[in-house]
């Protein structure tokens, strides 16, 4: 059952747009008799945009009820998540400490640049203690922590994110046949499959390499075993943040013809992939697809080619 959301958190909430449904026109798609719309979360906000903040939005919730005013979270040189909790704690008046994958760079990168504008202090750890950070999945299980301080695991995976991104799904007011998103964690996977609960397909598109445990982790995350659900692993690109030259003339193409902004990390991974798969007819003519949009665009500035 879903909390009624804090004040603080609600006021931040009214400065967001509605996020839309865009049908998509393509040669590809008619060819097979597949149509194709895309939920635009990235529509959300400028910076806490998509599933950022439908993984946070109850999670921040939960550490304001608490009376927390502290937020530690983790994340890489340019990670969506971090950037979206340092604007958050910012609005909420929190104050957010980033755990940074690697060491403390001479420039910031555009994105840690932005968190430490907005007050996040960022610690920077070895790759090794990095990994073992990632054992941490509830909001008091970091080794340390202080009253008033509130954990957060790697991109918000954690079971709280789950209700948030429901909400996406309940917004969604067409039919359709088959709710695709990329995945990173699996945690707006796993919100999705939960929200649908067993009606539907639900198909992931993981955006890292060697992805097999993606499964098990959306499976921990479930409040239930479902069945109406996979995700594809065949279109990574060689690994998360890599891209090929066909991933990036993917995306210039799709930007160029349907005016939608994409990023190579997430959504264009997806995008690329599915059109791929509907090219090679993999999908049976004449069903609905729903391609999200997780937003995460400020994430091209580590991308000189696109």
């Amino acid at each position: 059952m879903q909390t009624t959301p804090h004040s603080d958190l609600l006021r931040l909430e009214h400065s967001f747009h509605p996020s839309t449904l865009d049908k998509i026109s393509d040669p590809v798609l008619e060819a097979q008799q597949i149509e194709l719309w895309i939920k635009r979360d990235d529509q959300l906000h400028p910076i806490i945009s998509g599933n950022k903040w439908r993984k946070l939005k109850f999670i921040l919730n939960h550490a304001l009820e608490l009376g927390s005013d502290t937020l530690i979270s983790m994340g890489g040189f340019y990670s969506n998540h971090l950037h979206a909790l340092a604007y958050a704690g910012k609005e909420l008046g929190l104050k957010t400490i980033g755990l940074v994958r690697g060491e403390q760079p001479q420039d910031l990168s555009p994105t840690l640049e932005d968190c430490r504008n907005w007050g996040m202090e960022l610690r920077f750890v070895s790759r090794s203690d990095y990994r073992r950070l990632r054992q941490y999945r509830e909001s008091f299980d970091l080794p340390g922590i202080s009253p008033g301080q509130y954990w957060l695991p790697e991109g918000g995976a954690q079971s709280l994110a789950l209700q948030g991104v429901a909400e996406l799904v309940e917004e969604i007011d067409i039919p359709f046949d088959v709710l695709c998103l990329p995945c990173g964690t699996g945690t707006t996977l796993a919100g999705c499959i939960a929200a649908l609960d067993g009606a539907k397909t639900a198909l992931g598109f993981a955006a890292l390499k060697n992805a097999d445990f993606l499964t098990r982790d959306v499976e921990r995350l479930l409040p239930k075993p479902y069945t109406n659900w996979q995700i594809n692993q065949n279109y990574h690109c060689g690994g998360f943040a890599k891209t090929t030259p066909e991933l990036l003339e993917f995306i210039r193409t799709f930007e160029l013809i349907q005016r939608i902004p994409l990023e190579p990390v997430y959504t264009g991974k997806m995008l690329y992939g599915l059109y791929d798969m509907i090219a090679k007819g993999e999908f049976t003519p004449g069903l609905r697809i729903i391609a999200v949009h997780t937003g995460g665009l400020q994430g091209r500035r580590g991308f000189n080619a696109i």
